[in-house]
């Protein structure tokens, strides 16, 4: 094998929060040492954010400052050598929709990867699990829909509630409690119930609770693991 081995920087949009940014950085490294094995793994370039700018600006509706925030942060991600960009937060992909106006290095949007695995599956109506701001708003549901043909179902609003304070009172900061466990899987039930053949993780900490034998029935789909597969196939080059 040829030294160095030529592979693509991810650059990492990271920070929202610091557990899922610690995931995405493992993932991407087990995946890129499946391929080639010993001790190599990903070229990476991590610009964390502060996650209580994050915190504000989503639970002030402040989306103008957050789009600002985090284009200038993509931008010094590019600077830093990246050669591609993912951002660690499907709620933050709200304001990064059009960031190719900003950045001159491909944008792997969440969805996209979810969505593929999503219809490989044979399925075409799928519950979403997420931020708060990630469910009542349409940013996500529309490229789902508009893109790929997929219907998308969300929890009643107090239900959205209380997903969005497990989230951000507990799974950004590393705490799991069977408790918060046992609602989510309720809550899976419900949209099932209501026609969801499958759930969307929509958050990237949610994996870290809800785990596919916890809904041995209902199909999940993990955004982070499918976000991360989705880059290192790039970095990779493979077809």
């Amino acid at each position: 094998m040829n030294r160095p081995i030529n592979m693509k920087t991810i650059g990492i949009l990271g920070g929202m929060s610091n557990q899922a940014t610690a995931s995405y950085y493992k993932m991407i490294n087990d995946e890129v040492n499946k391929v080639y094995g010993n001790w190599d793994i990903a070229e990476t370039i991590i610009q964390g954010v502060n996650f209580g700018n994050i915190e504000y600006f989503v639970r002030n509706n402040k989306w103008d400052e957050a789009q600002l925030y985090l284009r200038n942060k993509a931008i010094l991600t590019q600077k830093g050598g990246a050669d591609l960009l993912i951002c660690v937060s499907n709620t933050m992909h709200k304001v990064l929709e059009d960031i190719s106006n900003s950045i001159e290095i491909p944008f792997i949007h969440i969805v996209d990867p979810t969505a593929e695995a999503i219809i490989d599956s044979g399925l075409s109506k799928v519950g979403l699990l997420g931020t708060k701001a990630t469910m009542e708003a349409d940013f996500i549901k529309n490229r789902y829909k508009n893109n790929y043909g997929i219907d998308i179902i969300t929890p009643k609003e107090d239900l959205q509630i209380l997903i969005d304070k497990i989230i951000f009172d507990e799974l950004v900061k590393g705490k799991i409690l069977e408790s918060s466990r046992k609602k989510y899987i309720e809550i899976c039930q419900d949209l099932k119930n209501k026609g969801a053949e499958g759930i969307i993780l929509g958050c990237t900490e949610i994996f870290l609770l809800l785990r596919q034998l916890d809904t041995p029935d209902i199909p999940l789909f993990n955004t982070t693991e499918l976000h991360v597969k989705a880059a290192v196939k790039m970095a990779l080059n493979h077809k």
